[in-house]
């Protein structure tokens, strides 16, 4: 008689690492890059100019890491949600492929190296870091209670960008409030655009979302949204003297924000939703580049 293994059972002991692989999402690093960008702006802004190897090597490893760490929070958190969306089906808890036990020791491994790396940074990084791990614990219950839980993940993703200014400069100042608030609107904007892939599910089983609660004013609050981002981040590198050229690099990306507001206006299938935020890597490259080139030119 065969081996039953429906999605009920965990799957054989031969799958593990690469479910462990799907749980942390290690094929798809969009969410690592969009925690990684706000950091690497901080980094050359305090630095005004390139940071240090060490730095910069030790806040992409903190990136990867603690992204890999929401996630497994957010699945341990939404496993009975995540059964009946049929986008996350198929992952590793909702199917029953790892058991919660297992998730529980590899976010408990990657919350000992996160630690490890804030060990090498300056004692204000250190007491910074506890709130990091708090707010990743508290997102994925927002969309439980307030009806725009991307702000929560942008608060979460934008404490990067102080604990970056931290590493560098010992102290906060104005423009790491700057970067903070812009990591938090930018946030809001990329991830209502990915919610659409989810409102008529999320709908159904009761699920808060800036998609579902902007409704046909969604356009109209990712523009807004995009807006403050980009008056934000004018404001820091105001603050911090830096060259024109990264002017004109925020004013290419706020065409292209202001391309992606229009077509929300229209139907979006899920799909479409997807690549536009995935497009939104790109907009944090071109704003970090626009960083360097200010300094450097």
């Amino acid at each position: 008689m065969p081996h039953d293994t429906s999605p009920s059972e965990p799957q054989p002991r031969t799958h593990l690492w690469p479910a462990l692989g799907r749980l942390i999402r290690i094929s798809n690093q969009t969410g690592t890059l969009l925690l990684l960008f706000p950091t690497l702006w901080a980094l050359v802004l305090a630095e005004r100019n390139l940071p240090s190897l060490r730095l910069l090597l030790t806040f992409i490893a903190g990136a990867f890491v603690m992204r890999s760490a929401g996630v497994i929070l957010n699945d341990l958190a939404d496993q009975s949600f995540d059964r009946h969306v049929a986008r996350t089906t198929a992952r590793p808890l909702a199917s029953g492929e790892l058991r919660r036990s297992q998730a529980w020791l590899l976010l408990g491994l990657l919350l000992v190296v996160a630690g490890g790396l804030v060990l090498t940074l300056n004692r204000l990084v250190v007491t910074l870091a506890p709130t990091a791990v708090l707010l990743a614990a508290l997102y994925p219950f927002a969309k439980r209670i307030v009806h725009v839980p991307q702000a929560v993940l942008g608060i979460a993703f934008g404490w990067g960008t102080i604990m970056a200014w931290a590493a560098v400069q010992e102290r906060l100042e104005a423009p790491a409030c700057c970067l903070f608030g812009a990591t938090i609107a930018w946030a809001i904007a990329y991830d209502t655009i990915y919610a659409i892939q989810d409102r008529e599910d999320d709908r159904r089983i009761g699920v808060k979302s800036a998609a579902l609660w902007f409704g046909s004013w969604t356009w109209l609050a990712v523009g807004t949204a995009l807006a403050a981002m980009l008056l934000l981040l004018g404001i820091a590198g105001y603050l911090a003297h830096i060259g024109w050229s990264y002017y004109g690099m925020l004013f290419g990306v706020g065409i292209f924000f202001v391309k992606q507001a229009w077509e929300l206006r229209g139907a979006i299938d899920p799909r479409q939703a997807f690549r536009m935020f995935q497009a939104h890597t790109w907009a944090g490259a071109a704003i970090l580049a626009g960083l360097v080139a200010g300094f450097v030119l």
